[in-house]
């Protein structure tokens, strides 16, 4: 039995050919490179832009009349805060009156501004008896408290009852030096107009009123 053998041509080996610039693959390597470039450049100067914003020197209160020399001025990084939120000294202070407290070294928000208008408050001086605690400070929230004088034959004072809740410090007086522990210390709140009456007639009546501060509004 005669067995053929056939003769098959030998495999030629395929050459890689150096892509040229046209070639897509390249080029599209090269876009690719490029645009991740200046998305790092764009993100990093982005990361290092700031805003000038306006913060309190001092705590403000309803009623106070804002300018620009009165506040200070820093620089807030692009992201960190919601710029709409506040008032930016890049752009012309608006005019109004501060509506709400606004803690000393706080931004400013803008809606902490508004019309003269819009505030139901009126300031009120009250005379205490004895010093006022250290938490008794413009912009801090305080109740306030009416004790009746003790009745005919009584020996201890009429019982305390609240006049009005969370009213804001507007300014405080204290003595200083020996005086101050002897009273005599005066602090401005501002009673919505709906609590006047109520305050207004404790403070021309007989007893004691005093100011007890909400904890964590001042100091």
């Amino acid at each position: 039995m005669d067995t053929s053998v056939l003769d098959l041509p030998a495999p030629v080996a395929a050459r890689l050919r150096r892509p040229g610039w046209r070639d897509p693959r390249l080029l599209a390597g090269i876009a690719m490179v490029a645009a991740s470039v200046l998305l790092g450049s764009w993100a990093v100067r982005t990361a290092q832009a700031t805003v000038p914003v306006y913060v309190t020197r001092a705590a403000l209160v309803p009623g106070d009349r804002v300018s620009a020399d009165e506040l200070a001025v820093v620089d807030v990084r692009l992201g960190t805060v919601n710029l709409d939120h506040y008032l930016r000294a890049d752009r012309p202070l608006s005019d109004g009156v501060v509506v709400r407290a606004v803690g000393r070294g706080e931004l400013v928000p803008a809606a902490a501004i508004g019309s003269a208008d819009d505030l139901d408050l009126r300031p009120v001086s009250i005379t205490l008896t004895r010093a006022p605690s250290q938490d008794v400070a413009p912009g801090a929230l305080v109740d306030v408290w009416f004790t009746p004088p003790a009745p005919d034959g009584d020996d201890a004072p009429g019982e305390p009852r609240q006049l009005a809740g969370g009213l804001t410090v507007a300014e405080v007086s204290t003595p200083s030096g020996a005086f101050r522990a002897s009273g005599g210390s005066s602090v401005q709140v501002l009673v919505p107009t709906d609590v006047l009456p109520t305050v207004l007639t404790a403070l021309a009546a007989d007893g004691t009123v005093d100011v007890v501060p909400v904890p964590g509004t001042g100091g």
